[in-house]
């Protein structure tokens, strides 16, 4: 018969094990949110940014647009399953993760990620990827080839998106630098704009371009996208928090500051360069100030998010008006002059405002203002080498394999008719 002492150890034992088993299970309350916030992600994409993109080009090729995004959102969605999801966050060195999650292999139901089932990490993260893709869409609008789209979409996902993404979210180069992006300022904006910078120069400017009137053809849909992406974009950066906690709740309120501060930046510069405050200039000013807020929403103060938000609309007003004349380049939906250039504003801010002297998280041990601005823009010129580079590799191959640009006699007819079959305004 067991003594006391037997009879104590064997309790203390088997609640032992009941902890164990209790911890390694998902918080629900956590589960939920991070599922609330994957389709906030995933709804910033189809329809969200779709449709921002679509009202911003000509009527005759918004259907091209619309078709480019939702499709490359399933091929994105079908490769992150199959090794995107490994490549990012398996173990790995300090670019590539291993292949130890190939086809989500060894992840099961029960599988936890922090207070999360696994599978809604996969999910949450995925729609990173999908929404990173659709956004240099935007720079090839109206004289891209379908096909070309696609396979671009394949070559710069696995050789830029996916190690940018291990490089600072799992494990790799940067998060070891201890680069500060806790939403995608460098995975996700900065990434996409160089990619779409580099096309945008590849394939030329549209048949007309400087000549011709090109115009947003439908206002109401850019600002019913925007209305879309500024509601998702909670569960982009409150999600990046991994659960419902304090971290999510200060991404939550930092992008509701940082917005609404880019959106009065951006229009009152507006108004006061053209004398007339626009609907456009708002929209504009409201993506301005998500890009902004994204690397730095988990890691400053309101008062921070406020100066970040109100430098990012300007500096978007002035990417899109002065920068893009000086690159000489013609990108339909801006790509850069608001995802690049206030995405760098926001990764370089981030350094700054983190400080705890200015209502930030504050900087690891050891660490100071100056050397994490050196970090920050580490990461900033890392992410724009590497993106372009990939990018021009992809588009050298799309366009040997299938060309491309469309004919002139196409672009003029328009994709929409001459990719799909369809219009999408009928006579």
């Amino acid at each position: 018969m067991m003594n006391k002492v037997t009879l104590v150890c064997a309790a203390a034992v088997c609640l032992g094990h009941i902890g164990a088993a209790q911890a390694a299970l998902a918080d629900k309350a956590d589960n939920g949110f991070m599922m609330i916030c994957t389709a906030l992600v995933l709804f910033m994409t189809v329809p969200g940014l779709a449709l921002f993109y679509g009202g911003l080009i000509r009527a005759k090729s918004v259907l091209s647009v619309l078709t480019q995004i939702t499709v490359t959102f399933a091929l994105v969605c079908v490769l992150w399953a199959v090794y995107g999801y490994s490549l990012v966050f398996a173990a790995g060195n300090r670019f590539f993760g291993d292949a130890g999650w190939v086809l989500l292999k060894g992840i099961t139901p029960a599988a936890v990620t922090g207070s999360i089932n696994q599978y809604i990490h996969v999910a949450f993260q995925g729609s990173f990827a999908c929404i990173t893709v659709g956004l240099v869409v935007g720079a090839l609008a109206e004289r891209v080839r379908f096909s070309a789209v696609l396979i671009f979409s394949v070559i710069w996902l696995t050789l830029s998106y996916l190690p940018i993404a291990h490089m600072v979210w799992g494990g790799g180069l940067l998060g070891q630098r201890g680069a500060l992006d806790f939403a995608g300022g460098t995975v996700v904006h900065i990434n996409a704009a160089a990619a779409g910078l580099v096309g945008a120069y590849l394939i030329g400017r549209r048949t007309g371009y400087g000549k011709e009137a090109f115009k947003p053809h439908n206002l109401p849909m850019v600002f019913t996208g925007t209305a879309i992406l500024y509601v998702g974009w909670f569960g982009f950066n409150a999600g990046s928090a991994g659960a419902a906690n304090t971290l999510a709740s200060l991404a939550f309120i930092n992008t509701v500051m940082a917005t609404a501060a880019a959106v009065l930046g951006w229009v009152f510069g507006e108004w006061g360069l053209r004398g007339k405050p626009s609907l456009l200039g708002a929209c504009s000013g409201a993506i301005a100030g998500l890009v902004g807020i994204t690397p730095a929403c988990g890691y400053v103060g309101p008062g921070g998010a406020l100066v970040i938000g109100a430098v990012s609309g300007m500096a978007g007003l002035w990417g899109v008006t002065i920068l893009k004349r000086w690159l000489r380049v013609d990108d339909p939906c801006d790509v850069f002059g608001i995802h690049g250039v206030c995405g760098i504003a926001g990764c370089l801010l981030t350094g700054v405002f983190s400080a705890a002297s200015l209502g930030g998280v504050g900087y690891a041990k050891g660490v100071v203002m100056g050397q994490q601005l050196l970090i920050q823009l580490e990461s900033v010129g890392l992410t724009i080498i590497w993106s372009a580079a990939v990018a021009f590799i992809g588009y050298k191959v799309a366009d040997r394999i299938v060309g491309l640009r469309v004919t002139e006699e196409q672009e003029r007819e328009g994709l929409d008719i001459n990719d799909h079959g369809e219009n999408a305004y009928n006579p």
